[in-house]
């Protein structure tokens, strides 16, 4: 087995001179962690597009099954394998697994392990048809238990998959689109369905409820939302099972994903669960912090710039920011929003990948070798990165991203935004330390950017036993640095 080690750093603020970032290849610290899950499997349009081999390619570790329905068949929602709410919950002929029997077995096959998500995808309509509170909640979580049942005891012509996170619901505080009920009512449901799935099965991880909005700092002080701290005081002194706590954040700063993650974790740990895992499970980058182009009123081309930008190289630079400063911040699994084909997705509708897919692809190639060493870094410029080692002590690798700021002037623009660095910046400089061979290193040089799709753009041989190597300055790029022992 290969072994890399790996650095992260962050630099921010205006830039001004040289840029230096120094890798010591002889002071480890960890590994990087496989943060790249995704909300959404392979199988797409009813079998019109599959992207089983992409995510092979991108080896995701982790599926969460959310909002199905939307780009490939009647799956996984209660309502799509339960349709009748008048029949036996414990009937097997009362149920419809076969799509959902065939969504799940294709994200299998590909290696990643699945998050199922029981309750139902997002309704933007005017009439909400399956968001409602069940008119009877002791029964639709008998329907659960008969979902776990069939994929993981074999019940009903099943399966024994071992799917071991139940996430209760999505998003009841985004109402009326997720949820039409009360707090009151979202409490008591998951407090029914939370002690049904644990007393039948203790092994499970059982959680949610995949919080849409957590909170917000003003200032240094974090804020948390006023449903969060009602379902996390419910959860304590009713004694209801919490193994995991899931939640969102969309924004446009990479930063404010490991920022929120820690007060998330603050959070839990000062109202007694410790021990309760923290799932970011939807992120991803939103453009200008505007979710206008996703309500009716934003379709058209101002909906058709806004996606753009998500998956054009602002978006890869954001999406690989966000992967390296997770690594080091109070998070246990991770899934970005979406690995399909739509607007969030790392694909186009044609099946066509993003430029935010070969962000994803150069993460995966980073971690066949994932343990980690120090760096330093000037406190300057939108950066974040990882370095490491191979096992044979024959190659090394460095990734970065330069996600820039994007001009208020561009919001809105239907060309990705590409930044040159300001007229003070000098290139980046990688400072390299301690490396396992002496002699020349050969350097290659392999960009994400605006007409780079992981594609190299350079070769070098570099001299000595600590080499330097200026790297491209402008932003939104993203960098993969393969080292190795020279001729």
């Amino acid at each position: 087995m290969r072994l890399l080690i790996t650095l992260t750093f962050l630099a921010l603020g205006a830039a001004c001179g040289a840029q230096e970032v120094q890798v010591d290849f002889g002071k480890p610290l960890g590994q990087v962690r496989p943060l790249h899950g995704v909300n959404g499997g392979p199988l797409c349009y009813r079998g019109t597009v599959d992207l089983s081999a992409y995510h092979k390619e991108l080896g995701i570790p982790l599926t969460r099954l959310h909002d199905v329905p939307w780009v490939n068949a009647e799956a996984v929602d209660i309502h799509t394998l339960f349709p009748d709410f008048r029949r036996d919950p414990d009937d097997p002929s009362s149920y419809d697994f076969r799509q959902t029997d065939d969504y799940i077995d294709a994200i299998l096959k590909v290696g990643s392990r699945v998050v199922y998500r029981l309750g139902e995808s997002i309704e933007h309509t005017s009439r909400k048809y399956h968001v409602n509170p069940p008119a009877d909640p002791e029964k639709w979580a008998r329907v659960c238990l008969g979902v776990v049942r069939h994929y993981n005891d074999g019940w009903a012509g099943g399966f024994h998959h071992g799917i071991r996170y139940w996430e209760i619901w999505n998003e009841p505080d985004v109402r009326p689109a997720m949820w039409t009920g009360t707090d009151e009512e979202f409490l008591h449901l998951y407090e029914v369905t939370a002690r049904a799935l644990k007393t039948a099965y203790p092994n499970l991880r059982v959680g949610g409820p995949a919080i849409g909005g957590s909170g917000e700092y003003q200032g240094d002080t974090f804020q948390p939302s006023p449903f969060l701290t009602r379902f996390l005081t419910f959860c304590r002194d009713n004694k209801v099972p919490l193994d995991f706590f899931s939640w969102h954040r969309y924004t446009s700063d990479p930063r404010s994903l490991p920022r929120q993650a820690r007060a998330v974790r603050k959070l839990l740990d000062e109202y007694g669960f410790a021990g309760t895992e923290s799932h970011l499970n939807e992120w991803n980058y939103l453009p200008g912090d505007d979710w206008g182009p996703l309500l009716k009123e934003g379709q058209g081309p101002a909906r058709d710039r806004w996606y753009a930008r998500m998956g054009s190289e602002e978006g890869a630079a954001f999406a690989t920011a966000g992967l390296l400063l997770l690594q080091d911040a109070p998070v246990d699994a991770a899934n970005y929003y979406t690995g399909e084909v739509q607007g969030f997705g790392l694909f186009n509708f044609s099946g066509t990948p993003k430029k935010s897919f070969y962000a994803f692809k150069a993460f995966r190639e980073l971690l066949d070798t994932p343990n980690r060493v120090a760096l330093q870094a000037p406190a300057e410029g939108s950066w974040a990165a990882i370095a490491g080692l191979s096992a044979d002590r024959a190659s090394a690798s460095v990734m970065l991203s330069h996600w820039g700021v994007v001009p208020a002037g561009n919001r809105g623009s239907a060309e990705p935004v590409r930044q040159p660095p300001p007229a003070r910046e000098r290139p980046p400089v990688l400072s390299l330390s301690h490396l396992p061979w002496t002699g020349d290193t050969v350097a290659e040089v392999f960009a994400v950017d605006a007409t780079h799709n992981l594609e190299r753009l350079s070769r070098q041989v570099l001299t000595g036993d600590s080499p330097h190597l200026e790297l491209p300055a402008a932003a939104p790029t993203v960098l993969l640095v393969r080292l190795t022992r020279g001729p």
